[in-house]
This record gives C-alpha cells, structure tokens and sequence, in this order.
C-alpha cells in the first residue's frame, strides 16, 4: 500500500507512481489518516500551469518540481469503508471519473485501497460461481436454511431468490447478503416465508 506525507516532493510522488506503476496514491498524516489524494492529473495539470508564462513577455515560472504533496493533492479525498459494497465502489470511481479509492476506518485512517482494476476482477466471477457462493455461504452457513427450500438463479450478476425461508426477517438479510456478495450488481427479492404459509393455512375460508 503506497501513500504519501504532505512534504512529499514533486518529484518523489512522480518516481513513485512510475515505479509502482500507479496512478494516484493517498496523502496521510502521522496516524495514517487521509487528507487528499494526488492523481497523474494532479500532477500534469501542475505542470501545464508551471510552464505557462503568467503574461505574455514574462519569464515563465519555475518551481514546480519543488511542489509538496499538500499543495498538489485533491481535499477531501473520496473514500470508502471496509463495508462499503463493491457495487457502490464502482458506481463512486465512475461518477468521480477517478481509478483508486482509499479504503479508510471509522477514524479516517487508510486501511487499503481499492481500483478500478480490483473491482473488474470481482465482476470477471462466472454466474456459477456467484450462485455457489449465495447457496453455500449465506444460505447454508450464515442462514443455516435448507439450500433445497431456495432457489438462486443468476444472469449476468443479477441474483434471482426465490422459495421460502423459515422467518419472515430472514429475507430481508437474505437479500442483504446476497448483496454484498463479490460480483453480484442486483438482487431480485421472489421469496416468501412459512410463517406466511402457516397464517394461510389457518385462516378461515370465505363463508365460514
């Protein structure tokens, strides 16, 4: 995990992301917390105004190499938490037109940092792959339901449930589950519950 302190030079950011073959890396304090974010375009917009004379006739300005990260990076930086869904990541890094996030804690203290790169590789799964994952893991091991009872159809990530579950709460973290499993960019809700079987099976017919 690379990142930066606000006395980072120019040039030390600029050999980094070469090096590391990154395009933007996190700024933080001595406890780790995120103040910004310094971008390639961070960088080259730097440069594009360093090189052009301030009035036609003058001198053009030099200096841009001795730059810090603080003066250079974005505040405040876009972020996400550990919880944050990979659906929400990737719908922040499009409508921010950025490649990597910070990934901080309660404290605003970097903890990872995900990109665009990371998040393709999630939604590279199969449909197969996601669909044993629901059946196995969230209905069999954290719900501890029969995977005979629901059903689990997956089309292009979209996760379809259906069947039935024992309570009617469970469907609710079913769902939610299911949502936060990688690869899965919807869910579609088709479940009912026994204890909805069971108040229909004893209400009294019509007429009765």
């Amino acid at each position: 995990m690379v990142s930066a302190y606000p006395d980072a030079p120019f040039h030390e950011i600029v050999h980094v992301m070469i090096e590391r073959g990154i395009t933007a890396l996190p700024v933080i304090d001595e406890e780790y917390r995120v103040l910004g974010f310094v971008s390639e375009s961070d960088l080259l917009a730097k440069e594009a105004v360093e090189a052009r004379p301030r009035r036609l006739g003058l001198r053009r300005r030099r200096g841009g190499r001795a730059t810090k990260a603080a003066d250079l990076m974005t505040t405040p930086a876009v972020s996400v938490r550990p919880e944050t869904t990979i659906v929400r990541a990737a719908q922040l890094l499009d409508r921010r037109g950025i490649k990597r996030l910070p990934v901080v804690d309660d404290q605003g203290r970097l903890v990872g940092i995900v990109s665009r790169r990371d998040l393709l590789h999630v939604f590279a799964r199969t449909d197969e792959e996601i669909r044993e994952e629901v059946l196995q893991q969230v209905f069999a091991r954290l719900l501890l339901a029969d995977p005979a009872a629901v059903s689990v159809r997956v089309r292009n990530g979209v996760v379809t449930l259906s069947g039935t579950l024992p309570q009617e709460n469970l469907i609710s973290i079913a769902v939610r589950l299911t949502a936060a499993v990688d690869g899965v960019v919807g869910v579609i809700d088709e479940m009912g519950h026994a204890e909805e079987d069971r108040a229909g099976a004893t209400r009294p017919s019509p007429g009765a």
